[in-house]
């Protein structure tokens, strides 16, 4: 059955000041509205930021009719000025939590709360390279009694080898106040960060530093954890990898030692136990440490100015089973995941959809457990991009986001100009299962897996897209009104 995606309600929210962009040295194609930021605020409510010709501005709307609901608001530190920065955002008890470039020139990175009606505006330090180095956002998450985001960044620890990249988790508690008027006023308090690592183990690690994108909190092997896309260094070997880290593993980097360079010239080392003030800082008040102090306001001196100048974490966060449950060092071509951890009849296997940069998508099968009576495999490599939906401007295959829809069994696909519906099952495109379709058969694949194998252009009947008129951008589609 053929189901075909169509435009059931259309939002327009053009930009008016296309003229003091284009005047301030933008081209015109830089002064659009490209939406950036689109998250639910609460069960009746989007919320939406555009860059609005290099002005950002934010508006609510309301679900059921997208209508307008109430004046715009700015935009500033809450969305890019410009559609290539990266961005993340998310509400979390009311409160707007982002990370992004707050000034037109790109020099003012920040993790950033607001919009709350109790809690106090927060940022982190500006122009200091050992909390934000040239980041790039990728992923937000609220878990426990913090927010999580995972970046990339120029590594402050290996300045002498150039410029490096690490990707990195940043945490921030939800109940962060900021510091005294003496220290980290308007401030967070409570931001610590550290290193992921995503590594192949040996004689000489061979590293995959650079994260491309991330999955929200899920069971792996019956504890919580998260997935990503890695990639190597930009003038390094190309490679892609698929790392998964256990959330009591980045929680246990939070709670180890932190780093510090005491000078310029030497490197960087943990920071002795007897210099870490108490409570510890990045604690969240009223709970562990700081149990007894109310707000972060309280907290003394010493703890404050310490968090100011230590921030990062010495032990980076080591993956599930300390290597890749993937790799793919032919090309530097992996940009995106989803992850289905309930896969086959007895919901007991663990299959990715991966994204590229050349619109294939792939279906592995993943070997998440150490004693696995199973190897990763591929099951299927998949061509979805679709010439005469998506090629608008040119033929842009790279894949921007993934959307598995379970309940229907359905992946949907996102490039720059289209999006296409991928049914998860289309054995009936190849008929008997033991005709091979490729080097794979369908009966080579374990026999609980429900799939088929290599998809094949001679059939495209049930890849079915959707192009809109502009090109689209957030943080599952962009789109440029």
């Amino acid at each position: 059955m053929i189901v075909c995606l169509f435009v059931w309600q259309k939002l327009t929210w053009k930009t008016k000041d296309v003229e003091k962009c284009t005047v301030r040295g933008k081209n015109s194609d830089e002064c659009y509205n490209y939406i950036k930021v689109l998250v639910p605020r609460n069960d009746e409510t989007l919320f939406a930021c555009g860059t609005n010709a290099f002005n950002p501005t934010c508006r609510n709307y309301k679900m059921s009719s997208l209508e307008q609901d109430g004046e715009e608001v700015v935009g500033q530190a809450r969305c890019p000025f410009e559609s290539r920065q990266s961005n993340v955002g998310l509400f979390a008890g009311g409160d707007f939590y982002s990370a992004t470039m707050t000034d037109f020139l790109a020099s003012d990175a920040v993790i950033y709360r607001s919009l709350g009606e109790s809690s106090p505006v927060l940022r982190t330090v500006k122009y200091d390279s050992k909390w934000l180095r040239e980041p790039h956002f990728l992923h937000a998450i609220e878990y426990g009694n913090y927010i999580y985001f995972f970046l990339s960044e120029i590594a402050v620890e290996y300045t002498t080898l150039g410029k490096v990249v690490f990707s990195r988790v940043a945490r921030v508690c939800k109940n962060d106040n900021g510091g005294s008027p003496r220290v980290l006023e308007r401030y967070w308090t409570s931001f610590l960060k550290a290193r992921l690592n995503c590594s192949v183990p040996g004689d000489s690690f061979f590293y995959f530093d650079v994260l491309q994108s991330l999955t929200n909190v899920m069971q792996i092997n019956h504890r919580p954890a998260v997935l990503g896309v890695f990639t190597t260094q930009a003038n390094s070997i190309t490679g892609s990898a698929i790392c998964a880290f256990y959330m009591d593993d980045i929680e246990k980097a939070f709670n180890g030692k932190f780093k510090e360079q005491r000078n310029s010239e030497l490197a960087w080392t943990p920071v002795p136990d007897e210099m870490v003030p108490k409570p510890r800082p990045g604690s969240c008040a009223g709970d562990g440490p700081a149990a007894g102090y109310k707000s972060s306001t309280d907290f003394p001196d010493e703890t404050l100015t310490f968090i100011k100048s230590y921030p990062l974490m010495d032990e980076a966060v080591p993956s599930v089973n300390n290597r890749p449950c993937f790799t793919r060092t032919t090309s530097r071509y992996l940009t995106q995941i989803a992850v289905d951890t309930a896969a086959g009849p007895y919901k007991n296997y663990t299959v990715l959809f991966l994204g590229s940069e050349n619109g294939r998508v792939l279906k592995i099968l993943a070997s998440m457990h150490p004693n696995s009576t199973y190897s990763t495999q591929v099951l299927e490599d998949i061509d979805v991009y679709n010439s005469n939906m998506c090629n608008v401007r040119g033929e842009d295959r790279r894949i921007l986001g993934l959307e598995l829809d379970k309940d229907h069994h359905a992946l949907f696909v996102a490039f720059s100009s289209c999006v296409i519906r991928v049914p998860l099952s289309r054995c009936s495109d190849y008929g008997d299962c033991k005709k091979p379709v490729s080097s794979i058969t369908c009966c080579s694949l374990p026999a609980s897996i429900t799939t088929c194998c290599d998809y094949s252009h001679a059939n495209q009947s049930h890849l079915i897209g959707h192009r809109p008129r502009h090109s689209i951008q957030s943080s599952f589609f962009s789109r440029q009104l």
